[in-house]
């Protein structure tokens, strides 16, 4: 990387996947991040300042106020601010220019543009070193998906010990909704050290709309999504789990539709390795479906059968590259991938068993582990 190609951000790691990765650890408000030549370095306040010198992954940590002195000095202003602080590093460093990433902030953008910088917007991944995992982070992935696991054990658990009453579920003398079950999911998940937000837990018609998160009184004898994807507190890598339920007894139709799932799931699995097409893997998964009789269409309005993408990667965000999808990326040895086929049917319900795998040169490691039995009498 030359003088003229820096890399800067602006941006809270809490938030941003990128600043993440850059820092190396949570910071809660915007801190200026750059990167010139091999060099990485931050600005740091007095409150972060101590924190950054223990656990950031940066080269240079540099005093926020400081900074700020010698801008209000230099560019006689009464009150300098974010683009004050980087016009002048780039001076001090002779930089022209920066890529930044698409979201970057545009007035800040507009700012720095104004005093003469060449600020050019990168399409894509800004770091594209972090599709690939290493062990390490791998391994942060795995601890998501255990946590993730917990949450799905709380759910067995839960329509274990439920009972029916009429067409619906009740636990412990209360009826078990969904947000009464998303809460138990989020508890255990939040016991072992992950935030499981906007877990999903639908059942019936609300688990045809994949991102549904469900709400009201969950039914007996009717097929129930569990998806919870925990970021991990410490790392800020994710799990990523789907398992379907039914309390009662399954008719044979949903039957059908569990099994087909469970064994597309299988069949994408046993296609993965380095060097494959996403599309392949997805291509596969959609010729069982059809092949079964699963049709996807628009019924009434409504899209039915199978309605997303085979998989996408993880890692400090939920979704990332690779696409395992119509239009698909090759996998490269290392990318951390979801597989994650399922099917809608309004009336009959909907069927989503997910998985996460490290890709390998001959196959995968599987990252997630949980039971598949779904028919809890």
């Amino acid at each position: 990387m030359t003088a003229t190609n820096a890399k800067l951000l602006y941006a809270s790691t809490e938030e941003s996947a990128d600043a993440l990765y850059f820092a190396g650890f949570f910071v809660p408000d915007p801190v200026i991040l750059m990167q010139v030549g091999r060099t990485r370095l931050g600005v740091f306040s007095r409150l972060e300042f101590g924190r950054a010198e223990k656990q950031s992954a940066l080269d240079a940590l540099l005093p926020y106020e400081d900074l700020m002195a010698r801008a209000k000095k230099i560019y006689k202003s009464t009150r300098p601010g974010p683009a004050e602080i980087i016009r002048l590093l780039a001076e001090d460093r002779g930089l022209k220019s920066f890529h930044v990433p698409e979201n970057f902030p545009a007035g800040l953008a507009l700012k720095l543009m104004k005093a003469g910088l060449d600020i050019q917007p990168i399409e894509g991944a800004f770091f594209p070193q972090r599709e690939t995992k290493t062990e390490a982070e791998a391994e942060a992935i795995r601890e998501g998906n255990r946590v993730a696991a917990v949450g799905i054990d709380a759910v067995r658990k839960a329509l274990e010990a439920a009972e029916i009453r009429g067409d619906e579920l009740w636990l412990k003398g209360k009826r078990l909704t969904s947000e009464r079950l998303r809460t138990l999911i989020q508890l255990a998940c939040m016991e072992e050290g992950g935030l499981a937000n906007h877990v999903i837990a639908a059942g019936g018609d609300q688990a045809c709309d994949p991102h549904a998160v469900g709400e009201g009184p969950l039914k007996a004898n009717e097929l129930i999504i569990v998806d919870v994807f925990p970021r991990i507190m410490h790392s800020g890598y994710h799990g990523d789990m789907t398992r379907t339920f039914l309390k009662g007894k399954a008719s044979p139709e949903q039957k059908k539709l569990v099994d087909t799932v469970h064994k597309a799931q299988r069949a994408a699995l046993a296609g993965i390795k380095a060097g494959v097409n996403g599309k392949t893997i997805h291509a596969e998964v959609d010729r069982i479906f059809k092949q079964t009789g699963y049709v996807t269409g628009q019924s009434r309005g409504v899209w039915e059968g199978f309605i997303h993408s085979t998989g996408h990667g993880l890692g400090l965000e939920i979704h990332e590259s690779p696409r395992m999808s119509p239009v698909g990326d090759r996998l490269k040895k290392g990318v951390v991938v979801t597989v994650e086929p399922g099917l809608y049917y309004p009336g009959l319900g909907g069927c989503r068993i997910e998985d996460v795998v490290q890709v390998l040169d001959d196959g995968y490691d599987l990252l997630s582990e949980a039971p598949y039995e779904w028919e809890i009498a």
